[in-house]
């Protein structure tokens, strides 16, 4: 197995396409790959990729998504513009039929929620297996997910997650008093929601919304959820994993030649415009208290 073969497997797409929130960004990293690496990769990596592009058209109708659906508008623009004739008329046929079975499965999901209508519980137990974007995104479809994306608890425990190595009062009263103490109050008096808020904007941005970095535990670049390296190689570890974030370009470098900076941190600023410009006001732009009919 070749170098570039072993990093191509290290940086996961096979399992990152099959996720919700992993699945727009893993597309552009295939597109940046078909227009700036393909031609320059061996036979059978070549080969790696173009399958790993046809199962992001496959996957597209699972994924009900704007985001996904650019992204794979993205890809497939980027198939037609390098892979060779018999190939790129493949991977157009394999879109155009995702985009039918995509069109279709959402026409048949929106007759279907016409009669029916989830309790809040079982929607605050599906919402809490979803990340921040998706939950703030959640929020805005209707009264409905908007009541239950607003429940104190999914924030509490977000907030534990990803800012606390324990779901501490005292810690959050810290980010939304600006002082210590008042720590006698029941977990149920902190508005958790603004807890997470003020720590996600302090805590850099980018580190909470990039979903490629590299670990230095792991010694290699990994899918990020929040903070943390999604690998699950890293086993017991700090409330704060040291963690460098990474962009789609850096990932294509990483794969051609086996490096892209990866301790420095110096790309930090970089990415800074990218990120604390457009993710902040992304994510916060509006008060969970607003909806978008259903």
């Amino acid at each position: 197995m070749s170098d570039q073969v072993e990093r191509y497997q290290i940086l996961g797409y096979k399992e990152a396409l099959t996720r919700t929130h992993h699945y727009p960004v893993a597309c552009k990293e295939l597109s940046l790959i078909l227009r700036e690496a393909y031609n320059k990769l061996p036979k059978n990596l070549q080969s790696l990729v173009f399958q790993d592009t046809l199962s992001s058209f496959k996957l597209l109708p699972q994924m009900w998504t704007n985001n996904a659906v650019s992204a794979a508008h993205l890809l497939v623009q980027s198939a037609e513009a390098t892979l060779p004739k018999q190939k790129k008329n493949v991977a157009t046929k394999e879109f155009k039929q995702a985009m039918v079975a995509s069109k279709r499965r959402g026409k048949a999901c929106r007759m279907q929620e016409c009669h029916t209508e989830l309790t809040q519980d079982v929607l605050v137990d599906i919402f809490s297996l979803l990340d921040t974007r998706s939950l703030v995104s959640a929020s805005l479809v209707s009264r409905s997910w908007n009541a239950a994306a607003c429940n104190n608890h999914l924030w509490q425990s977000l907030y534990a997650t990803i800012f606390a190595s324990d779901h501490n009062s005292s810690n959050a009263k810290d980010l939304l008093n600006g002082r210590r103490g008042e720590d006698n109050k029941d977990n149920n008096s902190v508005d958790w929601r603004e807890a997470f808020k003020r720590a996600y904007i302090d805590n850099s941005s980018k580190r909470l919304t990039n979903s490629r970095g590299y670990c230095l535990y792991c010694d290699m670049i990994v899918w990020l959820d929040g903070l943390k390296c999604g690998s699950g190689k890293c086993g017991p570890q700090p409330k704060m994993q040291p963690i460098v974030p990474k962009s789609s370009e850096q990932v294509v470098e990483y794969l051609l030649d086996g490096s892209s900076s990866m301790m420095s941190s110096d790309s930090d600023s970089d990415l800074d415009d990218c990120f604390d410009e457009w993710y902040i006001p992304k994510l916060w732009a509006h008060p969970l208290n607003q909806y978008r009919p259903g």
